[in-house]
């Protein structure tokens, strides 16, 4: 099977795994997290860059607001990159994403990210590919940076079905109190599946493995909630921090 080939990668948990022991160990890493998090931001030496894609109505609101429901608000920022504005595109491509990425001590969310200028501008035929490749090589290195510097880069791709997206629409229309997440572009953009798989491909191989990405499946809300959380803790743990000790005189 072709390691990215999107319509040959389940958007749902294994049949055989319990949904109420998962959410159960969800609880625990939350509550795991909100340690990391508070011992990240006191000993001030790493950061934690967080990029969520996925299609529209992949869940990535849900997953900030569900994953790190237990954490410090002051140790953690979401940035959602929409059009760029006329300052922002007088610049490089990547001014306007350097300038939100995590001081020591912080986690930073990015809620699409610097992505989108290699898979949505292609798509709208904005730009081409040989600018994609180009930008490729200027991501890595970008990325790159943020590491030496002491920025964990975890990037996770939110896989969802058509069908489900369908669904998650639907649930817009009819549900008042999502109605202000709908965007009659969503359904056009949805036409497009061909295209922003094939695009994401290219950014799956073209864009680690140093700095892998993890496709997540993310039809069932508590599946993708625990692989989220998981990976997390599992990198700031990683990190083996300590509190800081009394200052000496």
């Amino acid at each position: 099977m072709d390691t990215y080939d999107l319509s040959k990668i389940s958007t749902r948990a294994p049949e055989n795994l319990s949904k109420a022991a998962t959410k159960d160990e969800t609880d625990l890493l939350i509550d795991r997290l909100e340690e990391l998090q508070n011992m990240l931001y006191a000993e001030g030496k790493w950061s934690l860059l967080i990029v969520l894609q996925g299609m529209d109505a992949s869940g990535k609101d849900g997953a900030v607001k569900a994953v790190f429901s237990a954490v410090n608000p002051q140790g953690v920022s979401v940035k959602s990159f929409k059009k760029p504005t006329e300052e922002e595109l007088s610049h490089d491509f990547l001014w306007r994403i350097h300038r939100h990425t995590p001081a020591r001590g912080k986690i930073q969310i990015f809620n699409r990210s610097h992505y989108e200028d290699v898979l949505v501008t292609r798509v709208l035929g904005l730009t081409d590919d040989a600018t994609a490749q180009k930008r490729f090589k200027i991501i890595n290195a970008f990325e790159n940076l943020l590491q030496e510097r002491g920025t964990q880069v975890l990037k996770f791709y939110l896989h969802i079905s058509e069908a489900e997206q369908q669904e998650r629409f639907e649930e817009r229309l009819n549900n008042p109190r999502k109605h202000w997440k709908y965007n009659p572009n969503d359904l056009k953009s949805a036409e497009n599946w061909p295209e922003y798989r094939q695009y994401y491909k290219e950014v799956f191989e073209n864009c680690g493995p140093d700095i892998p990405w993890r496709i997540i499946p993310s039809d069932q809300k508590w599946y993708k909630e625990y692989l989220i959380a998981k990976t997390i803790v599992e990198t700031l743990e990683g990190l083996h921090m300590k509190y800081p000790g009394l200052p000496t005189e």
